[in-house]
């Protein structure tokens, strides 16, 4: 009986000298920023700005129709 196993030859990966290390953690910081950028603008800056363009225009619709009625 015969038993398959798989050799698994790693391929050795020189490690990062500290330029390329410091190089990568300012990309992660960089992007991850972003990231984080970008959902909190489409999550609450961008309603909010929606949602405050709506209360003016419907204060200013409003007021239009008082001005109206009074003159």
């Amino acid at each position: 009986m015969y038993y398959f196993c798989a050799n698994i030859n790693f391929i050795k990966v020189p490690m990062l000298d500290f330029s390329e290390f410091s190089g990568f953690l300012l990309f992660m910081f960089v992007f991850t920023t972003g990231f984080w950028l970008l959902i909190f603008l489409l999550t609450f800056v961008v309603p909010y700005w929606i949602g405050g363009t709506i209360w003016e225009n419907y204060k200013l619709k409003k007021e239009a129709k008082k001005a109206a009625k009074n003159a």
